[in-house]
């Protein structure tokens, strides 16, 4: 399906009722993080005239690794969280059905750039030099910092030493795979045992088990972990890293991007992206 700028254009009061009901997430992709679902169709791919097709004719398909809140997650089989939202009102702005599809966090710039999964990735993703080496990203709609988070009770790592004492042979970091987090920690504290996860949540229940001393990884993210499930935690160190999150697209659909960009300065300039933060992160 081959989608001309001309589309790229707001919903009438109606059609953007009607286009709300289709452009919610839809479930019909494999619910579990990490799975796959079979390849239904060809990957996207830019026309002769440079023109952008889908995945799927008809819907934007973004892969995404739902264990990340407030960013998104899955709840009663819901797909929830800023990036769902932002998605569902991308895909809308284009008069796109929005489509997620589960990859575990380190398979989705893989997957993008191999094709035959989605058009596009939407999930926490900061944009870094690596990155950009493999994929396009869109502009970026939000910024992030680093942060470590170790048990409430953990008198050997406390916010007055956590610089020094993060950086120890006897520690051990818990990380999500392919994630900043992993990065900031591997850098900052080299002498420390990294302990990789592809769900971020894993990373969280490795502290508490004893596994690992401590999580690092977006501060947000650690934030909304801390206020739910794992209050047994604090934050020890931030980091204020400035970290911003893109969609990522594949190369060879530059016309996507841009279809995404002028979706994205829409939904800045009308309020839309400010209010699925507020939502989100309140």
């Amino acid at each position: 399906m081959i989608i001309t700028r001309r589309q790229f254009i707001p919903l009438a009061a109606g059609a953007a009722a009607a286009a709300f009901g289709i452009a919610g997430c839809s479930n019909d992709t494999a619910a579990t993080t990490g799975s796959t679902p079979a390849d239904t169709g060809s990957a996207a791919e830019t026309s002769g005239d440079g023109e952008m097709t889908l995945f799927e004719e008809g819907k934007l398909t973004f892969a995404t690794s739902p264990d990340y809140p407030p960013f998104e997650n899955l709840e009663d089989g819901e797909y929830v969280g800023l990036d769902m939202d932002l998605g569902r009102a991308v895909a809308e702005y284009l008069g796109l059905e929005c489509v997620y599809t589960n990859i575990d966090f380190d398979g989705i710039i893989p997957a993008i750039v191999a094709g035959g999964q989605a058009d596009a990735g939407l999930s926490g993703i900061s944009i870094t030099p690596e990155r950009e080496e493999q994929v396009l990203f869109s502009d970026p709609y939000y910024i992030d910092n680093q942060a470590v988070a170790v048990m409430s009770d953990n008198t050997a790592i406390t916010e007055e030493n956590a610089s020094e004492a993060l950086n120890a042979d006897t520690v051990t970091i818990a990380v999500q795979s392919g994630s900043t987090g992993a990065d900031f920690a591997a850098e900052n504290f080299p002498n420390a045992k990294q302990l990789p996860f592809p769900n971020f949540t894993d990373a969280f229940a490795a502290v508490q088990a004893g596994k690992a001393d401590a999580v690092c990884g977006n501060k947000a993210v650690v934030d909304q972990m801390l206020a739910g499930a794992y209050s047994d935690e604090h934050t020890v160190l931030t980091s204020a890293t400035g970290e911003e999150y893109a969609i990522a697209v594949s190369k060879d659909n530059p016309a996507l991007v841009d279809a995404i960009n002028e979706a994205i300065a829409a939904l800045t300039e009308d309020g839309t992206l400010d209010e699925i933060i507020a939502k989100n992160m309140g």
